[in-house]
């Protein structure tokens, strides 16, 4: 994924590819949080019953990889390695469920604040149809409805209700 190995040298990372030695200080930070993962393999601190929580893996990384950072997490998976991750990516979320086979351990949690208290509440499913709420989804589909009516030549107009339940509104 990343075009070649990650070394390192004096405490310094870097990625040696066709292209030769190249400093982590000038990789994109996709590349860089790869490139660390693979790091963390290579030396044993990701091993069979280690725990890796990461927080948003997709930022900063192209999109056409996520499929494969995907791969790598149920790979380690099957090592043992228990993985927490934290992402507000549609894309991500869907990639996780499409690849998601029988047997594989996986929990969504959603969590939202409860109105009535001020509180924070958790809602856990093993399925990413049963998350809720869902506000990646929920965003997900206002972005597509809006696209297909603008598609249409319509326009919807919803700033007048901060984008809750809008009415259509076509000229």
């Amino acid at each position: 994924m990343m075009g070649g190995m990650v070394n390192t040298v004096d405490e310094e990372f870097f990625l040696e590819n066709k292209q030769g030695v190249i400093d982590f200080s000038l990789l994109s930070e996709g590349i860089r949080k790869l490139g660390l993962l693979s790091l963390l393999i290579q030396n044993g601190t990701i091993s069979p019953r280690s725990i890796l929580f990461w927080d948003e893996p997709e930022s900063n990384l192209n999109p056409r990889l996520f499929k494969k950072l995907i791969e790598i997490l149920f790979q380690l998976q099957e090592m043992g390695v228990q993985i927490f991750i934290a992402t507000h990516s549609y894309v991500m979320l869907k990639e996780l469920d499409l690849q998601t086979k029988e047997g594989d351990k996986v929990a969504y949690h959603a969590l939202y604040r409860n109105v009535e208290n001020d509180g924070v509440c958790c809602h856990t499913t093993d399925s990413f149809l049963k998350i809720h709420p869902n506000a990646i989804v929920e965003t997900f589909d206002d972005l597509y409805d809006r696209e297909v009516v603008r598609s249409l030549g319509g326009q919807r107009d919803d700033r007048n209700n901060g984008g809750k339940d809008p009415d259509f509104a076509y000229n």
